[in-house]
């Protein structure tokens, strides 16, 4: 089954930027439409504990009202206990690699990351992301940025699959990764 690693970020690369609210207060209606229908697509959700714990803090009391809640979510967490309180919740305390890529030969449904930057950093070093997804919000934040998303990732070729502008100015990348061994060679015109 495939995997994708799914981020938002700042023109910068930044997840996350202190006093701001999420999506940067940059959210629009064609973005909220795409991302509802997005959740709809049956995938489930890998994640660590730290995302774990920020994700249910926003889900609503009543969860069968919540697109997340009603999704199945695989935890992979050494600190969390089972049982985990948010619906749909199955804790994972062995290796994470191991246990996905036995997922991806078993699973009904499609996997994705949503946050977890070093579980994604794993999965994506062990060459188990099919796809590569980024969906890039118009602001710079150097000043108040933080959990910088690509620090200590390998070196990766991305080729585009599908690319979209919502709201006149949030951009999704859509890619499919290829781990490099050694940076690319020049291209033609290269000086």
């Amino acid at each position: 089954m495939e995997l994708m690693v799914d981020y938002i970020t700042s023109l910068d690369g930044y997840g996350a930027a202190e006093g701001w609210p999420g999506w940067w207060g940059l959210e629009g209606p064609e973005y909220l439409a795409w991302l509802g229908e997005d959740a709809k697509n049956q995938s489930t959700l890998l994640m660590g504990a730290n995302t774990y714990r920020l994700m249910h803090s926003f889900a609503p009391p009543a969860e069968a009202d919540d697109e997340l809640g009603r999704m199945q979510k695989i935890v992979f967490s050494k600190t969390l206990e089972a049982p985990l309180e948010w619906a749909n919740s199955r804790l994972v305390r062995g290796d994470a690699v191991a246990a996905v890529r036995e997922l991806k030969e078993t699973s009904k449904h499609p996997l994705s990351t949503i946050g977890s930057l070093s579980l994604s950093r794993s999965l994506l070093a062990a060459g188990l992301v099919d796809r590569f997804r980024v969906v890039v919000f118009p602001v710079i934040t150097g000043k108040t940025g933080h959990e910088r998303i690509y620090d200590g990732y390998p070196d990766v070729a991305l080729d585009l699959i599908e690319s979209r502008t919502f709201d006149g100015g949030i951009q999704l990348l859509d890619y499919r990764p290829r781990l490099l061994d050694a940076p690319l060679p020049p291209g033609p015109g290269s000086a």
